[in-house]
């Protein structure tokens, strides 16, 4: 036991640590692209009209509707034997399932930015704030998704929790692994989502009438 807790400080920790970076790695990227196509399609949803908001609800609930794992394994398997130009489209596995978390990542920003302009048209901008910790907690939910990046070898923080826990011998050495990726992995986040849930409802408060 003594053997495995040194093993664990000494090299696994660090490892996990460093895996964790390609989680937020990749749901950074997801969440900037997402943005970037979700804010448009909220302001086409909110002031285009009968059509635009049509055409806008349209996309926003297909891409809500998107697994992820079917389209990262689209992206893995299809996009990159396309050519352009005669350049391949090929992507790396980090971007690959950043893209794959985009439908997601664009849907969520979607619907909040359609709240928080609702909220700047009642002359609310409190109101409109909550579009920060709605975004923020979309980040954490992104984070916990990025685990699907052990389906296709990424080196994030999932799959070297299942990497480790596959060579030890006994069930007790693999569930003090497991445990050590909860506390590591799982809790921060966990936290964080609180603190968000936490602010969503002091902003909700605020916003009531006295």
């Amino acid at each position: 036991m003594n053997v495995l807790l040194r093993d664990l400080w000494i090299d696994f920790v660090p490892t996990l640590l460093s895996a964790m970076v390609t989680n937020f790695e990749i749901s950074f990227i997801a969440l900037v692209l997402g943005l970037l196509l979700g804010l448009p399609l909220a302001v086409l949803r909110d002031r285009g009209g009968m059509v635009g908001a049509g055409l806008s609800a349209t996309i926003i609930s297909l891409m809500r509707a998107a697994p992820t794992f079917v389209v990262m394994f689209f992206l893995l398997n299809v996009v990159r034997d396309i050519s352009l130009f005669g350049v391949k489209l090929a992507m790396s596995g980090v971007m690959t399932v950043a893209v794959s978390l985009v439908p997601y990542s664009a849907a969520y920003a979607a619907d909040a930015g359609v709240e928080a302009l609702r909220q700047l048209r009642r002359r609310s901008p409190l109101g409109a704030l909550l579009f920060l910790p709605n975004i923020t907690r979309a980040f954490f939910v992104i984070v916990m998704s990025s685990g699907a990046a052990a389906a296709i070898g990424v080196p994030e923080g999932i799959s070297i929790i299942l990497r480790e826990a596959a060579v030890l011998p006994t069930l007790g050495d693999r569930l003090i692994v497991f445990a050590t990726g909860i506390v590591l992995f799982g809790v921060p986040l966990q936290l964080g989502l609180a603190f968000m849930r936490w602010l969503q409802r002091e902003l909700g408060r605020r916003m009531m009438p006295a």
